[in-house]
């Protein structure tokens, strides 16, 4: 059974933008720190996963010595939009094409590769959307999160933000909603009208009680104690092999990198661990993930997924 490995690429300005902080319009970059340490964590493992790319880094000089380390250590390139703007799912048609051309000219230009996979900042997205990837002759798109607590995370991060109260408005649908906890956590297929179809693979969460496992939340619960995260963790996997469901494992750069060597985003949760303690934690992780599953980029779990017959098909709206 696979089991696709990705990572959303979030720069420390994105970080800074969505925490309200001033300063993040100097775009202020982490790269050149976070690549180095998590490409030689992956290599660890063989791993070969996808990076979900922010067009505006691929864009700046500085980062992009890191980021073409990407495709030489083997991994796959995917779009994660230009400006990674938490409103993209309001986006018209010029400002979906603007985002991904620019991102995908960025990306190419440094890496070689062109993305083929596409991923909304917090997970926004719109039918607009799938059908301009369709058109563009993406191979899958991959931002549904397929959870019913988005509504709380949503919450719970203005909490502990800076944003404004228009700033507010405009990220008023990020992380989903509670509806979101219905929809199917496996893949299936958009119907875009007119025979056309796009590939989604969601987000994986846990079968059945639909809350999130990708590693944020995951090092959360190791603070706890790493014995709950181990049993979060093998419910989720026993409860994908019993409902036969193949995950879609998330990962974002704080997940591998603590305050000790990022120590400008202490205000994020988990930054008081140390990176040193985070890869003990991604080795429990990744050791249990690869006995229990094949690991995979996105590109080739898509490929397989499109082979099987009778996938399911859901109206985009």
């Amino acid at each position: 059974m696979n089991a696709s490995i990705s990572l959303d690429l979030d720069n420390q300005w994105a970080y800074m933008k969505v925490h309200g902080d001033a300063g993040w319009e100097k775009y202020p970059t982490y790269l050149d720190r976070f690549l180095p340490h998590g490409l030689e964590m992956l290599k660890k493992y063989n791993l070969k996963i996808t990076f979900f790319i922010v067009g505006r880094d691929a864009d700046d000089d500085r980062n992009s010595g890191a980021i073409s380390e990407i495709t030489k250590y083997g991994h796959e390139v995917g779009n994660h939009s230009y400006n990674h703007e938490a409103s993209f799912n309001f986006y018209k048609r010029e400002e979906i094409l603007d985002e991904l051309n620019k991102t995908e000219a960025a990306i190419e230009k440094i890496t070689g590769a062109l993305p083929i996979g596409f991923r909304g900042p917090g997970f926004s997205r719109s039918k607009l959307l799938f059908e301009i990837l369709k058109d563009k002759k993406y191979l899958y798109d991959a931002s549904t999160l397929p959870t019913w607590i988005g509504p709380l995370a949503r919450t719970y991060y203005f909490r502990q933000s800076n944003l404004t109260r228009e700033e507010r408005k405009t990220r008023e649908g990020l992380f989903g909603s509670f509806s979101d906890g219905f929809k199917t956590i496996k893949p299936f297929k958009w119907n875009l009208g007119n025979n056309s179809q796009l590939l989604e693979i969601p987000v994986s969460t846990i079968p059945i009680l639909k809350v999130p496992f990708h590693f944020s939340y995951l090092h959360y619960l190791a603070k706890v104690s790493v014995g709950l995260m181990n049993s979060y963790l093998q419910i989720a996997i026993s409860l994908c092999k019993i409902t036969n469901t193949e995950p879609s494992f998330l990962l974002h750069p704080l997940d591998l990198i603590g305050g000790d060597l990022i120590p400008e985003l202490n205000f994020f949760p988990g930054m008081d661990l140390s990176s040193s303690y985070k890869a003990e934690l991604f080795d429990i992780v990744m050791e249990k993930m690869a006995s229990n599953f094949n690991l995979v980029c996105m590109s080739e779990h898509a490929n397989q997924i499109l082979e099987r017959k009778n996938l399911p098909v859901k109206i985009a709206i």
